[in-house]
């Protein structure tokens, strides 16, 4: 446990005096037979004319029992973006903080500071695409992002650099853990209690098979929860989404499973890949994609374009780089076909 860490010393002033928006459904717990409090149409739409809950209880109890977090530390978001958002403005004073990101990483953590108008200071992933910590224990940043398993490279980032940093860091430390459940390596969410300045960022995007549905978690102290609940939208999560969510939490087995029909096929396609003398690189992936270092990559990329298979060309980042992603058996017998082809 950090000594003497006073998350409130973090918050920007104005978000400390803030009084928050109180909606109908803050002001009222339980079971309301009659609901004439939110302005809402009477008559039933499939319950689609209610406001849904503000704080989505019912679903944060059941991701608590599976993730092992309290249900006062999770916070539950419009995507993980929100979370990245909402973290931003409530510790960064614009003009004045900055963040800290290690390159190539997720651009969103840029794009959520610059739209804030809060400073990114880049310190570039090492050739191992590891975090240089000598570099980043110089760096005085209100807020620092580390993406673990690493977007686009695939990798995981080695848990001593991540302690080192957490311990000596005197501003929030956000892991984004979009891609964890493909990984070897626990979640971050079972240190918590040691690290008041942590932040753990997870999404139903990936592994739960519901982007559409537009669900992130954050699981931190209760104080930082507090803090997010304060500044967000009164409906952040609608009830649709809040729905769904629990029902692919109720299907735990399907997730699992295919989960681990993907690791196999990630597998199967860096080995069919290794087999192409074109490609020079396929680098270490604990995640749900391969980045690949191949020759004439831009070129490939529009050949696979033309034939409607779209990858992502990430060689502004990674040179000669297209980062692709695990599809199903069929899916990724046909990429390969088709990348042998343009290149016999």
């Amino acid at each position: 446990m950090k000594a003497n860490f006073n998350i409130m010393n973090l918050v920007r002033e104005n978000v400390k005096a803030l009084s928050p928006y109180r909606s109908a459904r803050d002001e009222f717990e339980g079971e309301a037979s009659i609901s004439l409090d939110a302005n809402e149409n009477p008559f039933d739409h499939k319950n689609l004319n209610r406001y849904p809950d503000p704080y989505q209880r019912k679903l944060k109890q059941k991701i608590s029992e599976l993730k092992g977090v309290k249900e006062s530390s999770i916070f539950l978001g419009n995507g993980s973006d929100e979370a990245i958002d909402l973290l931003i403005r409530a510790f960064c004073e614009p003009l004045e903080d900055s963040i800290l990101i290690f390159t190539p990483t997720y651009g969103m953590y840029q794009i959520s500071a610059d739209i804030n108008a809060v400073e990114t200071v880049e310190i570039p992933l090492t050739n191992d695409f590891q975090i240089d910590v000598e570099s980043a224990s110089k760096i005085d940043a209100k807020v620092t992002f580390i993406c673990s398993p690493n977007n686009p490279t695939g990798n995981d980032m080695d848990t001593q650099i991540v302690e080192s940093i957490l311990r000596t860091s005197k501003g929030l430390v956000i892991i984004d853990e979009a891609y964890i459940d493909f990984s070897k390596r626990k979640s971050w969410t079972e240190r918590l209690e040691e690290f008041p300045n942590l932040v753990v960022l997870q999404t139903f995007s990936k592994a739960y098979g519901m982007a559409s549905i537009r669900l992130g978690m954050a699981f931190a102290n209760e104080e930082i929860v507090s803090i997010l609940n304060k500044i967000k939208p009164p409906y952040n999560v609608n009830g649709l989404t809040q729905n769904y969510a629990l029902q692919a939490l109720e299907n735990k087995e399907a997730v699992l499973s295919e989960i681990d029909t993907i690791l196999q096929e990630r597998q199967g396609m860096k080995m069919a890949l290794l087999k192409l003398k074109e490609v020079r690189k396929i680098y270490p992936s604990e995640a749900n994609f391969l980045l690949i270092e191949i020759d004439r990559a831009k070129v490939l990329y529009q050949h696979l374009a033309e034939k409607g298979i779209v990858v992502r060309d990430r060689s502004s980042q990674v040179e000669h780089a297209l980062r692709i992603t695990i599809g199903t058996p069929k899916e990724n017998k046909t990429l390969i076909e088709n990348i042998k082809a343009f290149y016999a």
